[in-house]
């Protein structure tokens, strides 16, 4: 392929996505495809020949597409959503163009200062205090992580190696595999499972910390565990606390337990990977107090440092796992541009004033019930009655493909969860959905009736 069949199937790939996205909604949101169905579909080997890209785009169609989940449907209510843009995937193609490694300043002086300031600029939206900027010539700074799996383990491991050398300086004699052997982590039990596996890459001991009625983790649990630990020979060393739980978007009170953790000199990261961008909205800016005392804070693809180990250069090479760094600040510059402050929190309300009209709908149903509080686009949610009467609705809902939900575990309970994450998800949506579901749900409630009926 030269540049001049690039240009133009490059066009063509434009209109490909953007008639793609226009058209998303009429799609099967999840697909109706078993394990392992793609591999009797392409051949078992690379081709020798070159193929030609009608034939590659035909395989899109006949291959790709029936497997694919439409996260950027309207129907799709399962996961936290990675939200896109035409703004973000422009940047993508260009960032791809310029294909850069930008592991130090001299690999690539703009992919470089632009991630900096592109972080401070959030950092300023989400009105955290000067320490977490880089422009003010201290510690603070911002970095760009792949996923938050990959935030929580760097954060784990600085906190662990902070700590191995803290020990050491007053204990010079220890070892640093004794000193790893005793250090205990700590996290909410409603915490995502990336927290957990850190700790096991990590090597280190993690304990779960029960949560109140709102599922958030308090200062006394806490405080409590901690003196338990540190009496049995442990070194507590790492809290990771949620700001917007996985399964019911809970919020733990950083405000309280960010005292604790400094007083018992632990590393404390905050995952705010779903819930973090609202806090650009001063209306959920509150539940982000506590932050000062934090060394570490995550939202999508952002990490916030004030504190870097010592031995760290100002190269971002040096915050990360990888070495090598995509241009992937060029997002971040497009969409804050192209949507302003203003239009992102016009995006985030959006999404929030829908799931509030989902939950009042469910509320005014005597057949089912709310499960968690509703504060941002999640509503947790049940059928009344047996985990196995919401485990069958959820398999209706998954068999007829028309929308897509996944449950989690809220006390042991079965619920399902409705996130609203789509950037063309409208009201009329939200009204479908629910009118689908209650469909579903009047089929087996009837169902259950006509059993009981006939064994009485």
């Amino acid at each position: 392929m030269d540049a001049a069949e690039f240009r133009r199937r490059g066009k063509e790939m434009v209109d490909f996505v953007a008639d793609y996205q226009e058209n998303i909604e009429h799609r099967r949101v999840y697909p109706d495809v078993e394990p392992g169905y793609l591999r009797s579909m392409i051949p078992s080997e690379a081709p020798l020949e070159p193929e030609s890209y009608e034939d590659v785009l035909r395989d899109v169609d006949r291959v790709i597409m029936p497997g694919v989940t439409h996260w950027l449907s309207p129907h799709f209510y399962a996961y936290y959503a990675n939200s896109t843009s035409f703004p973000s995937i422009l940047a993508d193609l260009l960032s791809s163009g310029i294909g850069t490694i930008g592991f130090t300043w001299a690999a690539n002086p703009a992919c470089s200062e632009l991630e900096t300031v592109m972080l401070d600029w959030l950092g300023k939206m989400l009105q955290l205090p000067e320490d977490f900027l880089s422009e003010t010539q201290g510690q603070g700074g911002g970095v760009i992580q792949g996923t938050a799996s990959e935030a929580t383990l760097m954060a784990l491991l600085s906190a662990r190696l902070k700590t191995v050398k803290c020990v050491q300086e007053s204990d010079p004699q220890r070892s640093e595999a004794d000193i790893i052997s005793k250090l205990i982590a700590y996290t909410s039990e409603e915490a995502h499972s990336s927290v957990e596996k850190a700790s096991i890459i990590g090597g280190v001991v993690i304990r779960m910390v029960p949560t109140d009625e709102h599922f958030s983790v308090r200062a006394e649990t806490l405080e409590k565990m901690v003196a338990e630990d540190k009496a049995t020979g442990y070194i507590p060393f790492f809290f990771c606390a949620t700001l917007g739980t996985t399964p019911c978007c809970a919020f733990d009170k950083i405000d309280e337990l960010g005292p604790i953790c400094n007083a018992e000199n632990i590393w404390m990261h905050i995952d705010a990977a779903y819930a973090g961008c609202a806090f650009i909205c001063p209306e959920f800016r509150p539940l982000l107090n506590g932050v000062e005392v934090s060394f570490y804070f995550f939202l999508p693809l952002h990490l916030f440092s004030t504190s870097l180990s010592p031995h760290l250069s100002s190269d971002s090479q040096h915050w990360g796992i990888p070495m090598a760094r995509r241009f992937r600040s060029l997002k971040l510059w497009f969409v804050f541009r192209m949507y302003g402050l203003r239009g992102l929190q016009a995006f985030i309300r959006k999404h929030v004033e829908l799931a509030k009209t989902f939950e009042n709908l469910v509320r005014g149903d005597n057949n089912f019930e709310i499960c968690a509080e509703v504060v941002m686009g999640l509503v947790c949610f049940r059928l009344k009655g047996s985990d196995e009467l919401n485990k069958a609705l959820l398999k209706q809902i998954t068999r007829t493909g028309k929308i897509y939900l996944v449950p989690c575990k809220l006390r042991g309970r079965f619920v399902l969860r409705f996130v609203v994450c789509g950037r063309t998800t409208e009201l009329r949506h939200i009204q479908e959905a629910w009118k689908h579901i209650t469909e579903l749900s009047s089929e087996l409630l009837q169902n259950l009736f006509d059993h009981e009926g006939k064994e009485n």
